[in-house]
């Protein structure tokens, strides 16, 4: 009589689990309750974090010596230029996920978050050419970060554009997605522009392999406040997304339901 091995069957059992954790948090109805549980959270913990980086940025933290006060826009210019280029990370990534395996909560997910990234890229071109106009003499050049930032707006713009030209939405995700996939090419030439071209714009101050360029007096603040850009993002998009499923899922039996307990 041989022996049985019965050391495979906790990890069957674990990866069913977590199989089953992955298929609820994509199911429609699990996520808009989930994403009504975190909003509030989310919202004051962003909230906390703009109050305290708004103050130390702007009250504690020291004059800059070559820049003077100019200088404390970069607590709104920095964190709404990375987020520009996380959410089109973001926006590409649900494209692929829904082209491959059709999850329609990964459509839901982008198009919250277009409209997002979208008004995050046009902070970001505008707080930069003010800071500019003091730094460079000139409201806008034709540098290879600012032409690729505007670029990646366009990207932004034309994805939403493409959501609005279809009437299946499904359709439309499809299209869109393409769009965000082929744009991701952007990301990079962004991201690396200061360092391929001779450009007026500043290199890397904080994402550097030594240490930051910049006083522990003006980084922490700064930091503070990309913290608080991105809990904004995670509030926002959530409530976007609770909006997207409605619509989607508007002749379900659970959202009628939902309209009906109201």
């Amino acid at each position: 009589m041989t022996e049985t091995n019965f050391e495979a069957t906790p990890p069957k059992k674990h990866r069913s689990r977590v199989g089953t954790a992955f298929h609820r948090l994509g199911s429609p109805p699990y996520f808009y309750a989930l994403a009504g549980k975190l909003v509030p959270w989310a919202g004051g913990l962003s909230a906390l974090f703009f109050a305290y980086s708004l103050y130390a940025g702007l009250v504690i933290a020291p004059t800059d010596y070559e820049q003077g006060e100019s200088f404390r826009i970069i607590y709104v210019h920095v964190p709404s230029a990375w987020l520009s280029m996380l959410v089109y990370a973001i926006l590409a990534a649900c494209g692929a996920i829904s082209l491959i395996w059709r999850m329609k909560l990964a459509e839901s997910l982008a198009r919250a978050c277009a409209p997002i990234g979208a008004s995050y890229t046009f902070l970001a071109l505008v707080t930069g050419s003010i800071w500019g106009k003091p730094m460079w003499g000139t409201w806008w050049v034709w540098d290879a970060r600012l032409t690729s930032e505007l670029v990646l707006l366009f990207l932004y713009l034309g994805y939403m554009a493409l959501q609005s030209a279809f009437s299946d939405r499904r359709t439309a995700s499809r299209a869109s997605a393409i769009l965000a996939l082929v744009g991701v090419v952007n990301l990079p030439i962004i991201h690396y522009s200061v360092d391929w071209w001779n450009t007026l714009h500043q290199g890397a101050t904080i994402l550097k392999t030594s240490a930051p360029s910049i006083h522990p007096s003006m980084l922490i603040p700064l930091l503070a406040m990309v913290l608080a850009f991105h809990l904004h993002f995670f509030t926002v998009a959530l409530m976007r997304i609770r909006c997207e499923i409605l619509e989607d899922e508007k002749r379900t039996h659970w959202v009628q339901q939902l309209g009906t307990s109201r």
